[in-house]
């Protein structure tokens, strides 16, 4: 049965903005009070979308969430009126109304893990929203999320939903950013990838010392062992304290993996000899066929220029003749990375060619081109099974397009918070969205 990838990515909400919410994300505290565009922000990410949709890739999408979430400030003992609520906020806790307007789940990479039925042992493709607890401003974004996908994949003879894991220290996950898969193709069973931070249970365990480390090696186990995944062929590997030390806050800014491709920064593991080691064994064991292990070198491109640039943060897709292609941010065309490129184009490998996207707004929030997108291999029939309404095509393309410039604002303060008319104008986008891509009354304000 034909398998292929679905890259589903998230929509760039009307309230993105730069509060530098995410300690250990350099970009972010750089931007930190800056004046953002949404406008820029979400045409930027829909022209990827687009992107991928004229070469020839099935593309998906994931609606904003619901932004500001006034809940929390209710939670938090802030009453009245809307226009009350947002007024004290800003004056007696900015922070948390900063957070309850984050427009951080576009970066989708984060929403969940998902293994494709190829691997699981019941053959249903599983689904673990990420409940993010590292970060306040994320942790506000599970419950929607799991809304989300069981609306995308309803059809329980294929798809199985899991709830986030547990809010306890020892459960932090951060999603498919720290989960990768190879095999000899999308549709033969492969060897999936656990990055985690920390293990808090070993006493001995060294982690990161300046900034926290957000996946513990606990959630990934149990996120592995309720998918029912196949213990040989899965490999659980902690990241460099070295690098997250360095900004490097998930691993998808140090490795990036495709079928039978993985491009990894000499520094992206702790041991990472045993790493490759114990992956390339399990392979292996799982497929004859030929895999491409390709190691930066910190001489050639550092972890710090790694994180600046995004450059790992690049997808590689398949594309529909077999090739492979390398997604990568603008910012790589510099002289740093495009001889790094131009040298993987030329090696014996899959890659034969590179499209740059221009992200520039996600990228000052901390997020590139793997960030915005979360990884779904389905079969023919599974695909069928999914939502419409999360399906790109070039119609649905120029009616967003068209949406954003006629809702989304050129430029964003953090001031412009506290008005109850940029929530209003918020709310109203978010209700024609729902119309757009025939989601019915999707979000709680409707």
């Amino acid at each position: 049965m034909k398998t292929f990838e679905v890259n589903f990515d998230g929509l760039v909400g009307p309230t993105h903005n730069y509060a530098g919410l995410a300690y250990g994300n350099l970009p972010s505290a750089s931007s930190r009070y800056s004046i953002s565009s949404p406008k820029k922000a979400a045409l930027e990410g829909l022209a990827k979308m687009s992107q991928c949709l004229s070469l020839g890739l099935v593309q998906g999408i994931v609606p904003p969430q619901e932004r500001p979430d006034l809940t929390l400030l209710r939670e938090a003992g802030f009453s009245g009126s809307d226009k009350k609520i947002l007024a004290d906020a800003y004056k007696q806790r900015p922070q948390l109304l900063f957070q309850c307007y984050s427009a951080a789940s576009m970066w989708t990479a984060n929403a969940a893990t998902i293994s494709p039925s190829v691997d699981t042992q019941d053959h249903r493709v599983q689904i673990t929203p990420a409940n993010l607890i590292s970060q306040g401003h994320r942790s506000i974004e599970a419950d929607q999320t799991a809304k989300v996908l069981k609306m995308m994949c309803a059809n329980s003879k294929h798809f199985i939903h899991h709830p986030p894991l547990p809010y306890d220290e020892g459960l932090g996950d951060e999603g498919a950013a720290n989960h990768m898969r190879l095999s000899a193709r999308h549709g033969e069973k492969g060897v999936e990838i656990f990055v985690y931070g920390k293990d808090i249970s070993d006493s001995k365990n060294i982690s990161s010392k300046k900034y926290p480390a957000r996946q513990n090696l606990k959630a990934s186990r149990t996120i592995a062992l309720t998918h029912l995944l196949d213990e040989r062929y899965v490999v659980f590997a902690q990241q460099s304290p070295e690098a997250i030390d360095q900004g490097v806050f998930h691993n998808d800014l140090v490795a990036v993996a495709n079928e039978n491709v993985f491009l990894y920064h000499q520094k992206a593991f702790a041991d990472k000899d045993k790493v490759i080691a114990k992956i390339r064994q399990k392979l292996e064991k799982l497929s004859s066929g030929n895999f491409f292990f390709i190691e930066i070198q910190e001489n050639c491109l550092s972890i710090k220029e790694s994180v600046e640039t995004f450059f790992f943060n690049s997808q590689i897709v398949t594309l529909p003749n077999g090739v492979m292609a390398l997604l990568a941010p603008k910012a790589c065309e510099d002289k740093l990375v495009k001889p790094v490129i131009d040298e993987i184009l030329a090696a014996n490998n899959p890659i034969c060619e590179v499209y740059y996207v221009d992200l520039h707004q996600s990228m000052s929030n901390g997020g590139g081109p793997a960030c915005l997108r979360l990884r779904m291999v389905l079969t023919e029939e599974e695909y069928q099974h999914i939502h419409p309404g999360f399906l790109l095509n070039d119609l649905k393309i120029c009616l967003l397009e068209e949406w954003i410039h006629q809702y989304f604002r050129d430029q964003l303060s953090i001031e412009d918070l506290q008005e109850v008319t940029f929530l209003k104008e918020s709310r109203r986008a978010l209700a024609e969205l729902t119309k757009i891509l025939n989601l019915g009354d999707f979000y709680g304000f409707q």
